[in-house]
């Protein structure tokens, strides 16, 4: 049976913070418009396994138990999150939480900033989103999401591109020009990076804040010059439209992958966080060693072409690590460009939200 969470349940709840940028990611779709049906603006639950198989169905698993029986672990995923996708279709976790009388839950949501408030609002546990939604869970009042691990993802996995016979060769170029993006997101953080490592301001570009698949919608009009996105955006436009890449994120942004977890969850069942890290981190060695089958698995799922998920994913990375000093201060770079930017009430410290592993 499935649940359907409706975005607006977490609207009341004490993130003020997201409520105006939620605007911008409601109804965001998990592929451009074109490509692949429209997402539902909802957050869809199921507590039973996918009937989709994945590319190794086998379920066995290492891993021991959650230490406390009973333990309900609530996810939340994009089907983009190739790891936890893939862990959903095998029920590997299902097997291990079984073993304890425990359930796992799955919900889907179209975008990182609409989980982020749902993890706040305590709606769910876990979640995997980019680098730039954890910053605005952060600046919320009364927040209680926590980075419990990174994924390194990769530079060369977002991008800005321009038409593929458009007169814009350089960064410098975008001056008066229009940039299309999506507000609080990775590649907004890229934007403003790329525009000022060019010698201009912010202001000098004139951006619009789009979701992904109006953002597609208009670049293949015409109505934007460039547009700064991720994948597999990025790599349906370059296939699709023949568009160009301007700039990766090289040298700009660390384009990092965050899971993350509320602190409830954390302090009541550290052992139930264990495990389940553990299991990503087996996955993902699976994932990143098989580009190819993992890209045919994906593509019926996603309504996206194998060739253009394979591109994808062989230009990305994945692993399970512990936030790092290193990791933690590109993070607060962030977070402090998103202040001055006005885009988060107040700074915040990210190494506050840090769990600790040991």
């Amino acid at each position: 049976m499935f649940t359907t969470i409706l975005f607006s349940q977490f609207q009341k709840s004490p993130i003020q913070a997201l409520a105006k940028l939620s605007a911008f990611v409601v109804g965001v779709s998990l592929f451009a418009s074109g490509c692949a049906p429209q997402a539902n603006n909802n957050a869809t639950t199921t507590s039973t396994p996918t009937t989709a198989t994945s590319p190794t169905t086998a379920t066995k698993t290492d891993s021991p138990a959650p230490s406390a029986t009973g333990v309900k672990l609530r996810i939340g995923f994009q089907k983009s999150a190739t790891v936890l996708f893939s862990l959903k279709g095998k029920g590997t976790l299902e097997t291990v939480f079984k073993a304890a009388d425990g359930t796992v839950t799955w919900s889907e949501f179209p975008a990182g900033l609409p989980m982020v408030e749902a993890l706040n609002a305590g709606a769910i546990d876990v979640a995997y989103v980019g680098e730039a939604p954890p910053v605005f869970a952060q600046a919320a009042k009364g927040s209680t999401v926590r980075y419990i691990a990174y994924d390194p993802y990769g530079v060369e996995a977002e991008g800005i591109v321009v038409h593929k016979d458009s007169p814009i060769q350089t960064l410098a170029d975008l001056k008066g020009k229009k940039l299309a993006v999506q507000k609080g997101s990775n590649a907004h953080y890229l934007s403003v990076k790329a525009i000022e490592s060019a010698g201009l301001q912010v202001s000098d570009v004139e951006i619009s804040f789009v979701k992904p698949s109006d953002g597609r919608a208009a670049f293949e009009k015409k109505n934007i010059d460039a547009w700064a996105v991720w994948d597999p955006f990025l790599a349906a436009v370059e296939v699709d439209s023949g568009a160009r890449v301007l700039t990766s994120a090289k040298g700009l942004a660390p384009n990092r992958g965050y899971y993350l977890a509320s602190k409830e969850f954390i302090e009541k069942n550290p052992e139930t966080v264990k495990t389940f890290l553990n299991e990503l981190k087996k996955e993902s060695e699976y994932v990143k060693k098989n580009p190819a089958e993992v890209a045919k698995f994906l593509s019926p799922a996603l309504g996206v072409d194998a060739a253009i998920l394979e591109k994808a994913e062989k230009r990305r990375d994945y692993d399970i690590l512990p936030l790092t000093e290193e990791v933690i201060t590109k993070q607060q770079d962030i977070a402090d460009t998103f202040a001055r930017l006005k885009l988060i009430p107040q700074p915040i410290v990210v190494k506050e939200a840090v769990w600790d592993w040991k």
